[in-house]
């Protein structure tokens, strides 16, 4: 019985020793308690935990700018006297350190530092950012540096999570377009094609889970370089001030009489659909099979007795049918019975396309 026993404590140590058993082998000099990925990411979330601080020890512009783990707070080790304002005031409040990996010591020295201030729930993730990203966390930079990226990198996509009226329109990081988080599946033919494009999501700060919610979709759906601002629009407003307001595009009429153009149809439907209620005046059995995204379907010979049921709300109403004839129709006979009601008709000939798109050609 012995005999076993001593075997399997040397087969343990064995384990343990070959790296097997949980966690990375304590080096001198590291902080005693430890903490694993699994236990961080319940505390790496937004919106930010009250009672819990991240702190990334590592120096701001060449690594916690470029890549860090949301919600967390830059302290360099090199400035920690300097910055202890920004622990948290009750020292017993969950305070993780981090920085570059097992290897990088500056974690561990702030962990002691802030020991000597008096908190007394410290942990250091010893594996550190490095860690963080092999398993697939989500990775949060910051807004100096997605400034830096936007004058550099045409190519990326800033993706307001917020409501698009309430928040949106009234003030946004430029450049941004509009996925409200909870019309996300609704809305992802606004996306770019190519997977590979950097995507930059945003909402309204730290409060705010929206923009991570949008951010694990888009790399539920195969986009392979996703982060958030957890800064959100209030970190770009302190920083480079209101940014840019929206205003949709007016109607511009066409050549005929009551026409919307092909061009001004699709600059609104692309940039501010909302503004405008589209009604298919087909036959409910075209209207099935496919017509523009969020449109209602009043067959033109149901219109007259279903006036009543249009209320535009503020919004535009443009009538559209295959190839404009039955929209046309649909036009004169509300400038029978409401004129006063602001009407558009698009004259095109309209094809939908299986992957939601559309094209429209100009009907002579």
């Amino acid at each position: 019985m012995k005999l076993k026993i001593g075997f399997l404590i040397s087969i343990l140590a064995v384990l343990m020793i070959s790296g097997c058993a949980s966690g990375p082998t304590p080096q001198p000099g590291w902080y005693p308690n430890l903490i694993r990925y699994d236990e961080l990411s319940k505390h790496a979330v937004l919106p930010r935990p009250e009672d819990v601080a991240i702190v990334d020890a590592r120096p701001a512009a060449r690594k916690f700018d470029k890549g860090h783990i949301p919600g967390a707070i830059n302290i360099p080790d090199r400035m920690f006297d300097k910055m202890t304002n920004k622990l948290p005031a009750d020292k017993g409040s969950l305070v993780v350190f981090y920085c570059g990996g097992v290897k990088c010591m500056l974690s561990h020295k702030s962990a002691f530092k802030a020991e000597k201030l008096g908190y007394t729930n410290i942990k250091v993730y010893a594996e550190g950012y490095p860690d963080w990203k092999q398993h697939d966390g989500l990775i949060a930079v910051s807004i100096p540096y997605l400034k830096k990226q936007m004058t550099s990198d045409p190519d990326i996509l800033v993706i307001d999570s917020r409501p698009k009226k309430r928040k949106y329109n009234k003030g946004h990081i430029p450049g941004a377009i509009s996925i409200f988080d909870k019309d996300f599946d609704k809305m992802t033919d606004k996306l770019p094609a190519d997977k590979t494009t950097p995507l930059y999501f945003y909402c309204g700060g730290y409060k705010c889970k929206l923009s991570s919610s949008s951010a694990r979709k888009a790399i539920e759906l195969g986009y392979k370089k996703v982060r958030v601002l957890p800064e959100g629009y209030p970190g770009w407003k302190k920083a480079y001030g209101k940014g840019a307001t929206f205003k949709a595009p007016e109607v511009k009429a066409g050549k005929e009489g009551g026409t919307i153009s092909i061009a001004s149809f699709n600059e609104i439907y692309k940039t501010a659909a909302d503004t405008m209620l589209l009604v298919d005046v087909r036959d409910p059995d075209r209207f099935k099979k496919a017509t523009f995204k969020n449109a209602i379907n009043i067959p033109i010979n149901d219109l007259e007795k279903r006036m009543e049921d249009l209320k535009p709300g503020g919004k535009t109403i443009v009538f559209f049918c295959g190839t404009g004839g039955r929209a046309g129709e649909a036009y004169d006979m509300m400038q029978m019975f409401k004129p006063e009601v602001k009407t558009f008709f698009l004259n095109a000939e309209i094809t939908f396309h299986k992957d939601g798109s559309y094209a429209l050609k100009k009907v002579e």
